[in-house]
C-alpha cells in the first residue's frame, strides 16, 4: 500500500469488505490482497486471517472455487487454533455459499447452521441479520420452506429494529423463496413489503430486486404492473450501478413474460430477440436456456404450435446440455476441493511425523524447539524436567540394542501416561538417546516435583523382568522453572535442568533434584 496504515484503520477497511455488498469482486479481491500485505507488515495474525478470508470470498464470487477452498483452509487452521469465533462464523458462512454453488443442499445447510450458532455479542449487526437470512436460504434449498420462514422472520425483526439496509436484500430473498416454493400469495405479500420499505426509505431498488418483484407479479397475473416494474428494472440496469452486465438477458426474458401475459406478442418477441443477441454476444448458456423456454411459450400463445414444439425441443436439448456441463463443472470443482483437502491432510501427516520420534512416538527435538519458546514466554512459572535412564549402557551391552529399544519405548509410555494423568496441558518429548524432556505448564513446583517423583517410582517399580531379565531400570530427573532465571530462555532453562540432572546422577541416581543444594528433592 502507498502509505502505512494502523491496525484500527486496517480493521475498519476489512470490515467494509466483510459487511458491505459490492458488485466489483475483482476490485475487492485486489483491495483485500493489499490489506493482507499491510497486515503482514503489522505482524497481526487476526488481520491477516480476515484479509485472506475476504480474498476467498471474492474468489468464490468470481467462480474460482478451488482457489477459494484452498485459501479457506489456510485460514481454518489459525481460526481453530485461536478460537476466533467471529471469524469462524464468517468462515462457515463462506462454506455454506460454496456448497450452495455446488448444489449440495445438505452441506450448505450444515455450515449455515454453524454460522448462526457461532454468533455472539462480538459479531456485527450485519452478521446477525445476514447469517440468519442465508440460513433461511439454505433451508429453502433443502426444501424446508416452513423452517426458512422462521429464520426470515428472525432476521427481519433484527433488521427492522436496527434499521439496517440489509432488510431490502432479506425481503428480496424471502419473496423469491416464496415464489420458488409456489406460494404466490405469500410471495406477493413479501414483495409488497419490499416495495413499501424502499419507498419509505427513499432507496431505489436494485434491478435484481425489481426482477424478483416483476416475476412475482407475473405469477399473480398482474402483468401490467410487472411490465412497469421490468421497464424500471431495465432503466436501473442501464445506470450500471448495481448488477453485472450479464444480467440484462434475464431481465429482458422476464419483461417478455409480462408482455406475453398482456397479449403484446410483438413487443414480447422484440424483448426475446434483444435477449438472444445479448446471450450470443456474451456466451450466456444458462440465460439462453430460459430464453428458449419462453420462446416456446410465446409461440404457443400466438397459436403457432409447430413453432412452439420446435422451440420446446430446442429448450429441452439445451437444458440437458446445460445441466450436463454444470454437473461436469461441479464434479471438477469437487475433485479439486478433494485434492486440496487431501494434500493438506497429507502435508499435516508429514508435518506431524517430522515432529515425532520414530522409535517412541513421543515429540522430538524439532517439536521442542518450535513449542518451548512460546510456552516460556506465556508461563512465567513454567517447569521443565530432563529425565535420563540410569546405567542404560549396561542394558545395551549386557543384553542387546533391541532390548534397549524396548526399554526406551516402555519408559516413553510410562512418562507420557504419567504426564497426561497429572498435567494434561504438559507434554513429553525425546531429546535423543536415553534422555527425555517433560514440560509442565500451569502448575506449582511442589505439585510438579510430586508428579515427577511419582513417575520415577512408577518406572523403578515396573515389572521389567520380561524385557531386561532382572536388570533394574531407573531414571534420574533434573527440574528447573522459568521463574528462577533472570531472562527465561530455552537454553537457560534446559541448562539449569541439565545441571540438576547431573546433581541427581552424582548423588546416587534414581532421584529428582529441583534445587541446587536442598529444597524439593527425592531419593530412592
Amino acid at each position: 500500500m502507498d502509505h502505512p496504515i494502523d491496525a484500527d484503520a486496517l480493521s475498519a477497511a476489512l470490515l467494509d469488505i466483510e459487511d458491505r455488498r459490492s458488485w466489483d469482486a475483482h476490485a475487492e479481491l485486489a483491495r483485500a490482497i493489499r490489506l493482507e500485505e499491510a497486515a503482514q507488515v503489522l505482524g497481526d495474525p487476526l488481520l491477516i486471517a480476515r484479509a485472506r478470508l475476504c480474498q476467498a470470498n471474492m474468489r468464490m464470487r468470481l467462480g474460482d472455487i478451488s482457489a477459494a477452498t484452498e485459501q479457506i483452509w489456510q485460514v481454518h487452521e489459525w481460526v481453530v487454533a485461536n478460537d476466533a469465533r467471529v471469524l469462524m462464523a464468517r468462515m462457515h458462512m463462506l462454506w455454506a455459499y460454496i456448497h450452495q454453488h455446488l448444489g449440495d443442499a445438505e452441506q450448505s445447510l450444515e455450515h449455515a447452521l454453524l454460522a448462526v450458532e457461532l454468533l455472539d455479542d462480538d459479531c456485527t449487526t450485519h452478521m446477525h441479520i445476514w447469517h440468519r437470512t442465508k440460513l433461511a436460504d439454505a433451508f429453502c434449498m433443502a426444501g424446508s420452506i416452513d423452517a426458512a420462514r422462521v429464520r426470515y422472520a428472525q432476521a427481519e425483526e433484527l433488521a427492522v429494529l436496527s434499521g439496517h439496509p440489509a432488510l431490502l436484500c432479506l425481503l428480496n430473498n424471502h419473496a423469491y423463496a416464496e415464489y420458488d416454493s409456489g406460494d404466490q400469495q405469500r410471495a406477493q405479500e413479501v414483495a409488497d413489503r419490499l416495495l413499501r420499505l424502499a419507498d419509505q426509505w427513499d432507496m431505489p431498488l436494485e434491478p435484481a430486486y425489481l426482477d424478483t418483484v416483476g416475476s412475482i407479479q407475473i405469477g399473480n397475473g398482474r402483468y401490467a404492473e410487472a411490465e412497469r416494474t421490468l421497464t424500471l428494472c431495465l432503466e436501473r440496469h442501464a445506470e450500471g450501478r448495481w448488477d453485472d452486465a450479464n444480467d440484462l438477458s434475464q431481465y429482458l426474458v422476464t419483461l417478455a413474460q409480462a408482455q406475453r401475459g398482456l397479449g403484446r406478442f410483438d413487443l414480447a418477441q422484440a424483448s426475446l430477440d434483444d435477449a438472444r443477441r445479448h446471450c450470443i454476444e456474451r456466451d450466456l448458456g444458462e440465460s439462453l436456456v430460459r430464453l428458449h423456454q419462453e420462446q416456446a411459450e410465446l409461440h404457443a400463445a400466438r397459436g403457432d404450435f409447430a413453432a412452439a414444439f420446435t422451440a420446446h425441443k430446442t429448450f429441452f436439448t439445451e437444458y440437458q446440455n446445460l445441466h450436463s456441463l454444470q454437473r461436469e463443472a461441479r464434479t471438477r470443482t469437487r475433485q479439486a476441493m478433494f485434492e486440496t483437502v487431501e494434500a493438506r491432510e497429507e502435508a499435516e501427516r508429514f508435518r506431524e511425523q517430522a515432529r515425532r520420534d520414530p522409535l517412541t512416538g513421543l515429540h522430538n527435538r524439532r517439536y521442542i524447539d518450535e513449542s518451548l519458546p512460546s510456552l516460556i514466554g506465556s508461563d512465567p512459572a513454567l517447569i521443565v524436567a530432563l529425565v535420563d535412564l540410569d546405567h542404560f549402557k549396561q542394558i545395551n551391552d549386557r543384553l542387546s540394542h533391541n532390548v534397549g529399544d524396548q526399554v526406551l519405548i516402555r519408559v516413553a509410555g510410562l512418562l507420557a501416561d504419567g504426564v497426561t494423568a497429572g498435567c494434561p496441558a504438559g507434554f513429553t518429548a525425546r531429546m535423543g538417546g536415553e534422555e527425555f524432556l517433560i514440560v509442565l505448564p500451569g502448575t506449582t513446583p511442589g505439585r510438579a516435583v510430586a508428579l515427577l517423583d511419582g513417575i520415577r517410582r512408577t518406572i523403578r517399580d515396573h515389572d521389567w523382568h520380561g524385557i531386561t531379565r532382572g536388570l533394574p531400570v531407573t531414571v534420574s530427573i533434573g527440574v528447573a522453572t522459568s521463574a528462577e532465571t533472570p531472562v527465561p530462555t530455552q537454553p537457560a532453562l534446559l541448562s539449569t535442568a541439565d545441571g540438576r540432572l547431573y546433581a541427581a546422577k552424582h548423588a546416587g541416581r534414581d532421584r529428582v533434584v529441583s534445587a541446587p543444594r536442598r529444597g524439593f528433592a527425592s531419593a530412592a
